[in-house]
């Protein structure tokens, strides 16, 4: 079975050089020919062969288009709702039994601790937050 040679990284580089070297000759004789194309045309003296004067031509200038921006979606103004604090005793189930403006927690805990000495049960107080306009 034959083994398949491996690659030597002096030679790999090499091989890249050499290809740049003649990829930058062939630019260079490119642009030579260029500048003499140019110099022949400019030393005509802008002269056809009848006698009068060549015409230049403009050259056409690459018109790049700026790339369009998406309209932005327009979103809707978040109306702001005002919130009010509540304490609610709750039993165990979360079963809300009373609600409280903030200022009574006092009477929360009261009326908490007059439920637990009715009915054997836990009960706890929660702070929670509703719309205001209700």
């Amino acid at each position: 079975m034959a083994r398949k040679r491996t690659l030597n990284r002096s030679d790999l580089r090499a091989q890249s050089e050499a290809a740049e070297s003649r990829d930058a000759d062939k630019e260079k004789d490119a642009a030579e020919e260029v500048e003499e194309e140019e110099a022949d045309d400019d030393d005509d003296g802008g002269d056809d062969e009848d006698g009068a004067p060549k015409k230049k031509k403009p050259k056409a200038k690459k018109v790049v288009a700026a790339p369009k921006k998406k309209a932005a979606p327009r979103k809707k103004a978040v109306k702001e709702v005002r919130m009010k604090a509540v304490w609610v005793v709750l039993d165990n189930g979360s079963k809300k039994l009373k609600e409280f403006a903030y200022a009574h927690k006092a009477d929360a805990e009261k009326f908490m601790a007059e439920r637990a000495e009715e009915k054997k049960g836990t009960y706890y107080i929660q702070l929670v937050k509703e719309p205001l306009g209700e």
